[in-house]
């Protein structure tokens, strides 16, 4: 059985090499969005709009991505901004500039191009609707499970991840002399990884109660009131994205196919406002009230609980560092109620190099004892995980660990290869169901035909120290390779 699977991965590594040779040897050049990029000059040596997208829906929506495809969208002039210039290319990567949660880039132009509007003939409307498709296959030396890797944690198997329809308004966060507003509407978050979004009291008796391996998750609704004060204020009210972080659930804003351990033991939405304040370039505060991490206010495990963050970015925007206090209450079990301390610290080295790494320290208080060596324990909640105690607790403290690195280049303008490392250490299993140490080590690929098809691929191996915690608990370690592929629209 291992030597077959040990063939099957050495077919993922040749794989792997053929996506970079690919990236390499069949470059096609990548026009950034309109309005995103380029001059007056480059402008006048492409076909205006009208020309390259025209005709009825289906044939703006083929031509579209025809164009994209082959470098050919038209380019406006670039627009204005307040913030630093973009540090990074995007594409290739997620995004240009340093990210935060919680809030639109205060500063940045909204210069996206979708496919679906300029089919609609709607591309100069501020409400846009677009989204993408993903799935993905990996082969793994587990047969049962790849868990705690997470996005991909079926091995050697095929899956629909996510189709997504997003509605959206961003306020124009460019001008600082005026109010305005936005909002974004989850009209469609489906595929397996609703299983790793799930909040309870959104739709989540589908996974809580039924166990359903597909599923739809309204993954964030919520409205952003921008005012006019020092270099910008944005408040945002509804179900959000949880602020810190480098990995994110929505399959484009990532550097790889699978997510790091440090993801896959975070919380992943709140529900609740948050306020971002601009004080100017290189410093920004944040500060807000959820009703705890991944769940609805109307659920039982709600707790008023507190987010304070700062982000401060260097003269030059080669550095910036963020830090978050995420979910801050009084720290007793419940659903995901764990109390985050996270930083993250971006840095580039020149044009080509970049980095990102992130750690945090998480506990929970009052966990039960899962250890099956007390009478009568208190039996965790659906949906959450106990911790192993010392012999004789009913509960106990239970905190964790983690930090990643990634480290990326870019070879071109649609494509770039890294490598990520990564710790967790789940002192008492509260986490990921084992108390164990795990590292994983992940070599990646990416590719991107124009700025609306992504594929990704990765070669992975994870190990647990302490225990075993692989393959639903019977191995040290796996080795996975994967590829997914984005199609955006």
């Amino acid at each position: 059985m291992m030597s077959g699977r040990t063939r099957t991965l050495h077919v993922g590594v040749v794989a792997l090499a053929s996506v970079m040779m690919a990236g390499v040897y069949a470059q096609q050049p990548v026009q950034q969005s309109q309005t995103s990029a380029g001059s007056d000059n480059s402008k006048s040596s492409l076909p205006d709009v009208q020309t390259v997208i025209r005709g009825n829906f289906v044939q703006r929506l083929g031509r579209f991505y025809w164009a994209d495809w082959h470098g050919k969208l038209p380019a406006g002039p670039t627009p204005a901004r307040r913030a630093f210039d973009a540090p990074l290319d995007s594409p290739p990567y997620p995004s240009g500039d340093w990210s935060y949660g919680g809030s639109p880039t205060i500063g940045v132009p909204d210069t996206t191009m979708y496919p679906l509007m300029t089919a609609l003939k709607m591309e100069n409307h501020r409400t846009k609707i677009y989204g993408w498709a993903k799935g993905t296959y990996n082969q793994s030396t587990s047969h049962d499970s790849n868990y705690p890797l997470t996005f991909a944690s079926s091995p050697n198997t095929a899956r629909l991840h996510q189709v997504v329809t997003f509605i959206e308004r961003l306020p124009d966060t460019v001008q600082n002399t005026h109010f305005d507003w936005g909002y974004h509407i989850t009209a469609l978050y489906y595929g397996v990884d609703y299983r790793f979004t799930t909040t309870k009291g959104y739709l989540s008796g589908q996974l809580l109660s039924d166990g359903r391996t597909y599923g739809y998750d309204p993954l964030m609704e919520y409205a952003d009131l921008y005012f006019p004060v020092k270099d910008g204020l944005n408040i945002r009210v509804g179900r959000f994205l949880s602020l810190p972080g480098l990995d994110s659930p929505l399959a484009p804003n990532n550097y790889t196919m699978t997510r790091s351990l440090v993801y896959t033991a975070a919380p992943v939405t709140e529900t609740g406002a948050v306020a971002t304040l601009k004080l100017n370039k290189q410093w920004l505060v944040q500060l807000g009230m959820s009703a705890g991490h991944d769940v609805a206010p109307w659920s039982s495990d709600h707790k008023p609980s507190l987010i304070a963050c700062v982000n401060y970015s260097t003269a030059t925007n080669h550095d910036n560092v963020y830090i978050c206090a995420n979910g801050i209450n009084d720290g007793k079990y419940a659903y995901d109620n764990v109390q985050q301390y996270d930083a993250v610290w971006m840095h580039k080295f020149n044009a080509k190099w970049h980095m990102a790494t992130e750690a945090w320290v998480m506990y929970e208080r009052d966990v039960p004892n899962i250890a099956n060596d007390v009478t009568n324990p208190p039996p965790p909640e659906s949906g959450t995980l106990g911790a192993v105690c010392a012999p004789g607790m009913l509960r106990c403290f239970a905190p964790e660990y983690a930090v990643v690195n990634y480290l990326n280049r870019e070879i071109s303008p649609s494509l770039t290869v890294g490598f990520r490392s990564d710790l967790l250490n789940d002192k008492k299993g509260q986490r990921t169901g084992t108390a164990t140490k795990y590292t994983e080590n992940t070599l990646y690929v990416n590719r991107y035909f124009g700025s609306t098809f992504l594929m990704q691929s990765d070669l992975r191996f994870d190990h647990s120290w302490d225990k075993r915690g692989y393959n639903n608990g019977k191995a040290r370690n796996q080795l996975v390779w994967g590829v997914s592929l984005v199609y955006r629209y």
